[in-house]
């Protein structure tokens, strides 16, 4: 049977690109075949940059009023079709289907968001800064602006951005990820019918000679990326050079604190949702546990105990609490750390790599693991991992677990557990981190705060969502006026 090839979406019209490049989506779960993407060429980023520019003027003069009322279409045919979103994340991406209607329901609350861009825009002014002299600040659209996104949120992350972009008055493409494209062809195929005007709105498929193409486009005004913080600096970098705005969030080892005052039965269940969730592919979740004091014992025996009941499977089954990870070289991966953490010295307390699904034998599985006596030195805790495994550091107290979490490169997210005020306050003043928990293992902000991220865990000036993205897909224009 012949695969579908996936299409790229530019000036309203599905279009077939011209690469002879193709790659296999395949289920994480399965190893199924989905469907193959084309791999773009730079023309083919050409043309859809030229067809956003030849749309922008006429979008940005369209009333803030009708961009929003397309953002409340879209809103109303994303919750139509909800359930066959989640499932399509489920497929290319092996999420359990609870996580996947989870991110869909981060993305809609984006184009919530943006839906009330009316009033988000709004500009400011003084009267009589000199005498007879009025001062007025107004917000104005960019022009074409682009997004490079990850394979984790194939629904969400691409939706931090384009909604606010386009109701903001900009023109947009979406570069997905090649391992997880059809979320956006679905959501395109939604957009379509959201009487948003031809070339507003553009899908490209490729991998990195799209993204330079991208980057190196003159047209191209703004550039948003998730992804690793190698490739988050190389576009940051890049983007700055040709004069771009970019905001670049990249990876992380967020690291889970866990006072002796913790209320322990809860902040054990909150530290394997964190780690374990999205078979850890998520770039908050939780992945070095510092254990403060006596408590060590009682904290290590409890994740291991409830680790190793989790049910590993397809995410399409209701009862499954963690499906894959995305391909085999991430499952390859995942095993080398967990044999290069033993090398160093940790003990592997739970062991992940034995772990079997009957129905799914060529399925990139791989089992929740826990390392104990980990040191900040090691590879295990330095390092990304993006997967099932939960590296515990024990010490002594508070200043010792402040001093550990310093130590990482990253600054994406962090979390203490504890019933004590002072302490929580502390965490939050001192922590280097651009989003803090407080009894919380996934501290995700809701679409109208901006999501952090500091260190080498962001790249950039603005984050995503909330005000930040009003700020970085407009610029202020001052206007001073005087009459005689």
């Amino acid at each position: 049977m012949s695969v579908k090839v996936v299409k790229n979406f530019v000036n309203g019209s599905w279009v077939t690109s011209k690469s002879t490049r193709r790659q296999p989506v395949l289920n994480p779960a399965t190893g199924e075949v989905l469907a193959e993407v084309p791999l773009s060429t730079k023309e083919d980023v050409d043309k859809a940059v030229q067809k956003a520019y030849e749309a922008f003027h006429e979008w940005r003069t369209t009333p803030p009023y009708t961009r929003a009322r397309s953002m409340f279409k879209f809103k109303a045919k994303m919750e139509e079709r909800f359930e066959e979103l989640s499932r399509l994340v489920t497929l290319e991406n092996g999420k359990t289907i609870d996580e996947a209607r989870a991110e869909v329901r981060r993305a809609i609350e984006n184009v919530e968001l943006a839906a009330g861009i009316p009033t988000q825009i709004m500009g400011y002014n003084l009267e009589d800064v000199a005498q007879g002299i009025d001062e007025t600040a107004i917000r104005q659209p960019l022009g074409v602006c682009a997004s490079i996104n990850p394979f984790n949120f194939p629904n969400m992350v691409p939706l931090w951005f384009l909604p606010v972009a386009v109701a903001c008055g900009n023109t947009y493409i979406t570069k997905p990820s090649p391992i997880t494209p059809l979320s956006q062809e679905l959501l395109y195929e939604l957009l379509e019918e959201c009487d948003i005007p031809d070339g507003v709105v553009n899908l490209i498929h490729g991998d990195e000679e799209v993204v330079n193409a991208l980057i190196d486009h003159p047209l191209v005004r703004a550039v948003s990326f998730v992804g690793s913080s190698r490739v988050g600096k190389l576009v940051y970098e890049r983007g700055a050079m040709a004069g771009k705005r970019v905001q670049a969030q990249g990876g992380a080892k967020n690291h889970m604190v866990v006072m002796p005052d913790a209320n322990l039965p809860k902040t054990i269940a909150t530290v394997m949702g964190s780690t374990y969730g999205c078979a850890g592919q998520r770039c908050l979740a939780g992945s070095v546990l510092i254990t403060v004091g006596d408590i060590h014992k009682t904290v290590v025996e409890g994740v291991v105990e409830m680790s190793s009941k989790l049910r590993v499977g397809y995410g399409l089954n209701e009862t499954t609490q963690m499906g894959p990870v995305i391909t085999q070289q991430s499952l390859k991966r995942i095993q080398s750390f967990l044999e290069r953490g033993q090398q160093e010295g940790a003990k592997l307390v739970l062991d992940g790599r034995y772990v079997k699904v009957a129905d799914c034998p060529d399925g990139n599985f791989v089992g929740p693991s826990v390392f104990d006596n980990a040191t900040p030195d090691m590879s295990i805790v330095k390092e990304e991992i993006f997967g099932p495994v939960l590296s515990v550091i024990n010490v002594p107290d508070f200043e010792s677990a402040i001093e550990t979490l310093e130590r990482s490169r990253y600054g994406n997210a962090a979390s203490i557990f504890t019933q004590d005020g002072g302490y929580a306050r502390d965490f939050k003043y001192r922590v280097r981190a651009g989003n803090i928990g407080v009894n919380i293992g996934v501290a995700a902000p809701v679409a109208s705060f901006p999501f952090g991220g500091q260190k080498d865990s962001f790249f950039g000036d603005l984050h995503g969502q909330g005000p930040d993205a009003i700020n970085f897909f407009t610029d202020r224009k001052v206007v001073i006026e005087r009459w005689f």
